[in-house]
C-alpha cells in the first residue's frame, strides 16, 4: 500500500501501516469526528450501507455523466465509507484512494479495490495537483468546516481534473419553517422509538445524528459556497440541484421529483416543492483550469 501511494505523500507526513490500511495523525479530535468516527466504523452498519445506498441506476448515471471514465484514473474518494462509489460506478483506475476516519469502512473498502487511508480531511497528507478525479459523496456535511474540506479536497486535482460532490444537503431546501421545523425536530422521538434506519442502539443512534453536523434547519451547501470557494482556486463550477430519484437528466438541469415528506417539509414552509431551490441535494462538478 505505502510503495502505491509513495509518489503522491507529503514528505514530512508521520505514516503507519499496519497491513490493513494506511494511517495518518488526525489534526483536530471533534466532537463531530468523533461522531463520524464511532458511528461509520461500525461493521454491520458499513456492510448495510454498502448493499443498499448510492447503489441505484440513477445514481450511477448522475455520476458516470458529472466524472466521467474512471479507467487509468488516479482517484481520490474522501470520506469513501465502506467503498459505495467505486462499488456501483466500476472500472479500472490506475490508483484508487479512500479516505475515511473509520477503520472498519476502510476495511470494507479496500475489498473494493481501494488502497485506503485513514486522515484527516482537513489536512491531507497528499502532495498537490496529482488527481485526475477527487469524489466527496455525502461527505462535505459531516465535516465541522466544510469550506477547509472542499479547498483541500482541490488542492489535489490536477490542471484538467476534476472535483465532483454530490448528496449534501441544500440549504434552501432543508431549512424548513414553522410547523414543518417543529415536525423535523419531533422526528428523533420517533426515531429512538423505532429504532431507525441502521441504527443498532442508542448510542449509535446519538452518534448518527451528531456525525450530521451541517444537515439540519438553517444548514447546507449553496451554489455560492461551491463557486466562492473553488472559483479562486482555478476551477470553472457548475452546480445541479437534483432529488434523488434522478440520473444524468439532473446535469442536464432537471431536478426530478422528492419523495412526498420532502415536498411536505417545502409546503409547510411555504415554498414551491417544484423548484430547483426545493431540491434536496446539490451536485458540484468542478473543472481546474
Amino acid at each position: 500500500m505505502k510503495a502505491a501511494l509513495s509518489p503522491y505523500l507529503k514528505g514530512t507526513v508521520a505514516l503507519k501501516d499496519n497491513g490493513q490500511y494506511l494511517a495518518f495523525p488526525l489534526n483536530q479530535i471533534t466532537a463531530g469526528l468523533q461522531a463520524n468516527a464511532y458511528y461509520f466504523d461500525h461493521p454491520e452498519w458499513a456492510e448495510e450501507y454498502l448493499i443498499y445506498c448510492h447503489r441505484s441506476d440513477h445514481f450511477k448515471s448522475r455520476w458516470q455523466a458529472a466524472s466521467g471514465d474512471w479507467d487509468d484514473k488516479v482517484v481520490v474518494d474522501i470520506g469513501c465509507g465502506p467503498g459505495n462509489i467505486f462499488a456501483t460506478l466500476q472500472g479500472n483506475p490506475r490508483l484508487l484512494i479512500g479516505v475515511d476516519v473509520a477503520p472498519n469502512s476502510l476495511l470494507f473498502a479496500a475489498k473494493q479495490g481501494y488502497v485506503p487511508v485513514l486522515a484527516d480531511a482537513t489536512a491531507l497528507p497528499f502532495t498537490s495537483e496529482f488527481a485526475d478525479i477527487v469524489t466527496l459523496n455525502a461527505t462535505l456535511h459531516h465535516c465541522d468546516d466544510m469550506e477547509t474540506v472542499l479547498r483541500e479536497a482541490a488542492r489535489l486535482v490536477k490542471p484538467g481534473g476534476v472535483i465532483v460532490t454530490d448528496h449534501d444537503p441544500q440549504l434552501s431546501a432543508w431549512n424548513y419553517k414553522g410547523l414543518a421545523k417543529l415536525l423535523w425536530h419531533a422526528r428523533l422521538w420517533y426515531y429512538r422509538w423505532i429504532g431507525h434506519s441502521f441504527h443498532k442502539s442508542g448510542p449509535q443512534q446519538q452518534a448518527a445524528l451528531a456525525s450530521e453536523i451541517h444537515h439540519k434547519p438553517g444548514h447546507g451547501v449553496t451554489e455560492q459556497f461551491f463557486k466562492n470557494t473553488l472559483e479562486p482556486l482555478g476551477f470553472t463550477v457548475k452546480v445541479f440541484p437534483h432529488n434523488h430519484e434522478i440520473g444524468a437528466d439532473a446535469l442536464k438541469g432537471i431536478p426530478g421529483k422528492a419523495e412526498f415528506k420532502y415536498r411536505l417539509g417545502n409546503v409547510l414552509s411555504a415554498r414551491n416543492p417544484d423548484a430547483a431551490s426545493s431540491a434536496l441535494s446539490l451536485m458540484c462538478v468542478a473543472t481546474k483550469h
